[in-house]
């Protein structure tokens, strides 16, 4: 909106504002006689227009911000076609192999049929073919690295990188436990699997922590820095604790900052002597209106967001010191609405599209918000202090014989935290938790 504005106005411009006491003189920089001066309509006595001041000197700390620049590396596509170079193939089996990894997904999986994909090469690309000779090259694909590359499926990507490996007992057995027993082997049943494979717990868990070492998403190995999914989340808040006290900052360099035009100014001032003039006059008038309303917008912006968030801090304190989420007190929209005296949808707005950056991380004002629940002293806490301790309950559990969550509930209530057993699985998922069953190690 505000860059559409600094089109279509002419009498706005985004020039940051001059510093002249930071300057050195130089043939390029501007002497303060040059620095756009306050305009205002009242000094035309024909004019009933408020005073404003139209030149907002109200950079922040980033006043030249530095644009980190991308290095673009080799994709994964790049680096097969490169690696289909080097094979001794006719032009007809190179160009069913390019399809066959253009088809490859970014973990570089093949994620559909050889079927498909017979199908897809004679109506797309005008190849008559046959699964087997898709299924040949396909092979030949499996070959390259990084190795697991081309499989269909978790269970043969896992098997690719183990053919690449030094054939030894060890990767041997790793081998059969995918092929025979791949199901019993996800599910962590591990007393199956050696009853039926005739293994030792101890030539188990080799096998395991060698097939836990093996890499699940093969295209993620290459890095293909230039990606649309990359993106990086730039704070709206500074937050520094120094010397018990919280100093906050909002960066500017993402909004442009309009000021009226130096130019126009001096139109203004100098007046109008003749009817074209005074036309010219009126409509720059009317501009530096439309203009007047556009600043003050964004003052009550910068306002709004500057309150919100203080606002938050102060609700949080003891949070913000150490970023303990031990130390989150129950928050709610209104809570926050009450300290502001804003509606409650304008503090919804702030908290699910902001960003702050703390000493301890850069989290979402959205994360600070969160319902209350008592404890077995009656006391309001935080769900997020909850779902804190039932991460570190699972963390310090004995991996052996991880805790169910009915165990779980008995250990969060010896901790002073009431909880149900739905609540408690709830968390967990929410945690990206896995259940007690698939926690088990050998």
């Amino acid at each position: 909106m505000v860059k559409k504005e600094l089109e279509e106005n002419p009498v706005l411009e985004d020039t940051p504002p001059v510093r002249s006491e930071e300057g050195t003189g130089g043939p390029e920089e501007s002497s303060p006689e040059d620095a756009p001066k306050d305009v205002s309509l009242e000094e035309y006595k024909e004019d009933s227009t408020p005073y404003y001041k139209l030149y907002a000197n109200n950079r922040g700390r980033d006043e030249d911000p530095k644009r980190d620049t991308l290095s673009v590396k080799e994709g994964i596509t790049e680096s097969l076609m490169e690696q289909l170079g080097f094979r001794e193939l006719d032009d007809r089996q190179y160009h069913i192999a390019a399809f066959i990894v253009g088809s490859l997904d970014e973990d570089g999986y093949l994620r559909r049929t050889v079927s498909n994909v017979v199908d897809d090469l004679g109506l797309r690309a005008g190849i008559e073919t046959d699964e087997e000779e898709v299924e040949s090259l396909l092979r030949i694909i499996q070959q390259f690295e990084p190795a697991g590359v081309g499989a269909r499926d978790l269970r043969e990507c896992l098997l690719l990188q183990l053919q690449h490996r030094p054939q030894t007992e060890e990767v041997k057995r790793a081998v059969l436990l995918l092929e025979k027993y791949f199901h019993e082997f996800s599910n962590r049943h591990y007393e199956k699997i050696m009853a039926r494979a005739g293994i030792t717990p101890e030539q188990l868990k080799e096998a395991h922590s060698l097939i836990l070492k093996l890499n699940p998403h093969p295209g993620g190995i290459i890095d293909d820095s230039y990606s649309d999914k990359a993106q990086q989340i730039i704070p709206d808040f500074y937050l520094n604790y120094n010397d018990g006290k919280f100093e906050l900052e909002l960066p500017r360099f993402k909004i442009p900052e309009p000021r009226v035009s130096r130019k126009y100014a001096d139109m203004m001032r100098a007046g109008a002597t003749t009817r074209a003039e005074k036309e010219a006059l009126d409509f720059v008038k009317q501009k530096i209106e439309s203009a007047n309303l556009l600043i003050e917008a964004l003052k009550q912006r910068q306002n709004t967001l500057l309150k919100t968030m203080q606002a938050i801090i102060d609700y949080q304190h003891d949070y913000f010191i150490d970023g303990d989420a031990r130390h989150l007190r129950p928050m709610v929209l209104k809570d926050i609405a009450d300290k502001t005296g804003f509606d409650i949808s304008t503090i919804s707005r702030v908290a699910n599209s902001k960003y702050i950056e703390t000493p301890f991380g850069v989290f979402s004002l959205k994360s600070f918000f969160s319902e209350g629940m008592e404890n077995k002293d009656g006391e309001e806490i935080s769900t997020k202090e909850i779902k804190e301790a039932l991460r570190q309950c699972v963390e310090k559990e004995d991996k052996h014989n991880p805790l169910t969550d009915d165990e779980l509930v008995e250990k969060l209530s010896t901790m002073g935290y009431k909880v149900a057993r739905r609540t408690v699985a709830k968390y967990r998922d929410q945690l990206s938790i896995p259940t007690a069953r698939l926690r088990k190690e050998i």
